[in-house]
């Protein structure tokens, strides 16, 4: 620990209002010690992570950190500040704040180290001392372990013995039962009531400090409360996994996390407590009663005790998401499933039925079955092998959407009936529409079924035969005979309607799509317009107003990523370096039709990229589908411009569209750069001797 952090990292009079202000200040100690090789490089991973999940916690402590590879060693920096800077904590700002920097590839022994001041700041007389502290050299002392805080060495102890008890074996679990004291009223002439025992995993995006203070929070609050607790660290150190017999005798799980759990099936049907990891550092105690009460209820997840209503484990949708969510969030994310996991066989198969057409030409599709013909040395041959073979993944496009919404909502046992609902989707003709309905009703069914009490003996059977088969009957009578018909006429109607789109009102629509391609760079309204659009695609014999559209869609998709690629180059002084760096991948990322290419930049300056990449987006899909440009490859980029109708004016259309977003992006961002200049240069700092020493300007935003 004595050459991660010294005095000079240790700043007790931490001038900065902003946490931003905040960061830089203390990144500026690491880059002066060497430790820090692009600061702005390094700022923009701090918020990055800052991003995902708010550093502050109760308390008064604020505690920034990130992975980059613009640290050269493990670094901790410390700042106090006597006014407090807000982190996002719910009782207030923070006045002590650590930034913690670790390299992309920190070995595991700096990180335990620092996983071990994370713990450290769970206690009391720590932080305490640090508040009272004069001098930055004793304060360096303090954060490195080497001058123990009043009380510090009763606690030393005391962790240290809750550290074995966190990896102890069943035997050493055992021997604590043992002696512990009992929770409940003891009973004349029996022994004791044992202690109410959880098993608890804990992680972060990062793995560095919130899986670790989560950890020592937890320990101390069950410790409180008479309870038995046994935690799995899964951090950047990697874990070590409970064993399976201190699991089997937990009475209650908590999951606090913010990255998926590692191995989670492990836990299925015990009482859950499953939240985010910040949940389990400001209340633990909160988390602990929940799952007592979870346990004297009954309730588990999926395979729980004997007599329960069999509560279902979270889905994976309810795992990504927040506490108390809406439905209609939750509609979006269960929709958002389905297409992630068909986004591939859209590539996939496109890709393929585009490499036929170049083969082969457009009659390749008229070719015969390649089981009956196929001669080795015939390019026609190829081009009708990689025709069929791609028609036969975007055969699984509707089932795997439907399939995969359902597993959105329910978890696996959604697959078999959404799998089933979409190839009756297809069956009828309902398309796309049809599969969404199929995965929805699919989710809900299984959903329903699980909520039915049933007799323990047959609990057993219930994933691999009871739910399977009745929601496998219940969805396929819905789509056969009451939604599948009425579904399908709307899906034709739909057509239809495209079919007959021209003029003003196919340019309308084509600069529609392009905007909701800019919105959110591949996120839920990126991925709507790009759905879209892949379905009007997805068959043997699309129409001509299908396959522009898909043109404009992907045009505009282009757009954003290749003028940040192009701002980058033409006014360099606007953007980081960072942002520069970004900018030369952007440009083969904008070519390849990758629109989060772009979301660097969107991250960091979202008011300025965003608006400027969806007017872009529009004029490129308008003008895509006033150049009548038609497109039957629904990925690819330029990489798949000889499949376009009209490639040159469709070339043209994207170039402007980048151009404007490219402007767009210059004008607004040197608006915001003479403003802050002139900032800098008011009268009352012209003297720089006059400044507050360490003070740093806010940044504009």
């Amino acid at each position: 620990m004595s050459d991660m952090t010294g005095a000079d990292l240790v700043d007790l009079d931490l001038s900065a209002d902003t946490k931003e202000a905040a960061a830089r200040a203390l990144a500026e100690r690491m880059a002066a010690r060497g430790r820090v090789t692009d600061l702005e490089g390094f700022l923009a991973d701090v918020a990055a992570r800052e991003a995902q999940l708010p550093t502050g916690l109760d308390g008064g402590i604020g505690i920034p950190h990130c992975r980059s590879e613009h640290v050269t060693a493990p670094t901790l920096a410390f700042g106090r500040s006597g006014r407090g800077i807000d982190f996002g904590a719910a009782d207030g700002p923070a006045d002590l704040v650590f930034l913690i920097a670790a390299p992309a590839g920190a070995d595991d022994a700096h990180l335990t180290i620092l996983s071990s001041l994370a713990r450290q700041l769970m206690n009391a007389e720590f932080t305490d001392a640090l508040r009272a502290v004069a001098d930055p050299a004793r304060a360096a002392a303090l954060i490195r372990g080497e001058e123990p805080a009043a009380g510090d060495e009763d606690s030393a102890e005391r962790a240290s013995a809750d550290g074995e008890d966190s990896v102890a074996a069943p035997a050493a679990a055992s021997a604590v039962a043992a002696t512990a004291p009992a929770t409940g009223e003891p009973q004349p002439s029996a022994a004791p009531e044992p202690p109410f025992r959880i098993v608890a995993v804990t992680s972060c995006p990062t793995g560095i400090a919130h899986t670790y203070m989560a950890a020592e929070s937890l320990e101390n609050a069950a410790r409180e409360a008479g309870v038995e607790i046994v935690v799995e660290t899964q951090g950047s150190a990697g874990f070590e996994r409970l064993d399976p017999e201190v699991i089997a005798a937990a009475d209650g799980v908590i999951l606090a996390h913010d990255v998926p759990v590692r191995e989670k099936d492990r836990f299925a049907g015990k009482p859950t407590v499953d939240t985010g990891v910040k949940a389990a550092v400001n209340r633990p105690g909160e988390l602990i009663g929940e799952v007592r009460a979870k346990a004297a209820r009954g309730e588990a997840t999926a395979g729980g005790a004997a007599g329960s209503a069999g509560t279902a484990a979270a889905t994976p949708v309810e795992r990504g998401g927040e506490p108390g969510e809406g439905y209609g969030t939750k509609l979006r994310k269960w929709l958002m499933s389905g297409v992630s996991y068909m986004v591939p066989f859209v590539a996939a198969g496109g890709l393929l039925i585009a490499l036929g057409f170049a083969i082969g030409g457009y009659e390749i599709d008229k070719a015969p079955s390649v089981t009956d013909h196929f001669a080795w040395a015939q390019a026609d041959s190829w081009a009708a092998l990689f025709f069929q073979i791609g028609g036969v993944a975007f055969a699984f496009l509707v089932p795997v959407l439907a399939g995969y919404i359902a597993y959105g909502m329910a978890d696996r046992p959604g697959l078999v009936p959404g799998f089933v609902g979409g190839s009756i989707a297809l069956t009828v003709n309902a398309g796309f529409l049809g599969g969404l309905a199929a995965g929805l009703i699919s989710g809900a069914v299984v959903l329903a079924v699980q909520r039915v009490r049933i007799p323990k003996a047959l609990r057993g059977i219930m994933p691999v035969v009871v739910i399977p088969l009745i929601s496998a009957a219940v969805v396929g009578f819905l789509m056969f005979v009451v939604i599948g018909k009425p579904i399908a006429s709307a899906q034709e109607a739909m057509t239809d309607w495209l079919d007959g789109l021209s003029g003003a009102n196919a340019v309308l629509l084509g600069a529609l799509v392009g905007l909701m391609m800019c919105f959110d760079l591949g996120g839920p309204v990126n991925k709507v317009a790009y759905t879209f659009a892949t379905a009007g695609i997805a068959v043997s014999d699309p129409s001509d107003s299908a396959m522009k559209i898909m043109a404009a869609v992907m045009a505009a998709g282009m757009v954003p990523p290749l003028a940040m690629a192009l701002a980058t180059t033409v006014r360099a002084r606007l953007f980081n370096a960072a942002e520069r760096e970004n900018g030369k991948a952007a440009w083969v990322l904008g070519a390849s039709f990758i629109s989060e290419g772009a979301i660097p930049f969107a991250a960091a300056d979202p008011l300025r990229v965003i608006p400027s990449s969806m007017v872009g987006g529009a004029v490129t899909g308008a003008l895509s589908m006033a150049f009548d440009a038609t497109l039957r490859a629904p990925h690819g980029g330029i990489f798949v411009v000889p499949l376009i109708g009209n490639p040159l004016l469709y070339l043209v259309a994207v170039a402007a569209g980048v151009c404007v977003t490219t402007a767009l992006v210059i004008v607004l961002k040197g608006l915001r750069k003479q403003a802050r200049d002139s900032v800098t240069r008011d009268p009352g700092d012209a003297d720089p001797s006059t400044r507050t020493p360490g003070a740093k300007q806010p940044v504009s935003a």
